[in-house]
């Protein structure tokens, strides 16, 4: 029997080491990359389903279908999301920018309106009422109204049409004080409008403007004055040799839509000419 010792046991002991466990692993983030994904492509939808319409939700359907190479119309149409296939001119799909051969038949050409104009109509109606207005402006050379006519007129070409307005100032104005009778001034400027609207052959709309009158009348004459003026305008303007079947409009806006800051103010009585567009 050996004699007692006092040199403490070793003791050892193993630890088993597992890689990427516990939170140090890499595996949630994958899952959570995946998550955020599938949350991102959810909301997309949605907000695919809410800011298109029906015929742009076709579009992109046909865009991830495996069938668009013989689809024949493939595109949203022309809103935000529209657009053509890449595979327009060379294969099948057909929506209205061109043909698959240089002379297709009726089977094989383009169909669908993309709001084009192959024609280039309305471009030259776009030119027609530029030159209307080059002519009435002087931009052309020859003057067709005095300097001090052409203080009283301002041109403007938008969505409707060429807008022709005329308006008062603190020296002059078109009408007498408070009626509707037209002044020389006017009646110059309405043969000269109906001269040159004479180069096309557009409807012509009339709205008249009046300055705001204080608020303690009784009787506010805003809106019989500018209805008044407005009539008083059109009959210059068939005196002057204006179809009267090319007026489409005549409206008094009384003082509604002010062109100056202070709604008291000359310049807010004025006469709108409007060459419609066809």
């Amino acid at each position: 029997m050996g004699a007692p010792t006092n040199v403490a046991p070793v003791i050892i002991k193993r630890k088993k080491v597992v890689g990427g466990g516990g939170h140090h692993g890499g595996a949630w983030k994958v899952a959570y990359a995946d998550f955020v994904t599938a949350m991102m492509a959810f909301f997309m939808l949605m907000w695919l389903l809410n800011a298109t319409t029906e015929k742009q939700r076709k579009g992109l359907a046909d865009y991830f279908s495996p069938t668009i190479p013989v689809n024949r119309v493939s595109g949203g149409g022309s809103g935000a999301f529209g657009g053509t296939s890449m595979f327009s001119e060379t294969t099948l799909p057909q929506d209205g920018s061109g043909a698959t051969d240089r002379h297709p038949t009726e089977a094989r050409a383009a169909r669908g309106n993309q709001g084009l104009d192959p024609d280039g109509a309305e471009a030259e109606r776009d030119d027609a009422l530029r030159a209307v207005q080059e002519a009435l402006m002087a931009r052309g050379g020859e003057s067709m109204l005095s300097d001090e006519a052409l203080k009283h007129i301002v041109t403007r070409v938008t969505d409707e049409g060429l807008i022709i307005e005329l308006f008062d100032s603190e020296s002059a104005g078109l009408f007498e004080p408070d009626s509707d009778t037209p002044t020389p001034l006017l009646r110059d400027l309405a043969r000269m409008i109906a001269r040159v609207s004479g180069m096309v052959t557009n409807g012509v709309a009339l709205g008249a403007h009046t300055r705001a009158y204080p608020v303690v009348l009784a009787d506010n004459p805003v809106w019989n004055l500018s209805g008044a003026r407005a009539t008083a305008m059109r009959g210059l303007l068939e005196s002057g040799g204006l179809d009267p079947g090319r007026i489409k409009r005549v409206t008094g806006h009384a003082d509604r839509a002010a062109a100056d800051t202070n709604p008291m103010a000359a310049r807010n009585n004025r006469i709108e000419v409007t060459l419609l567009r066809s």
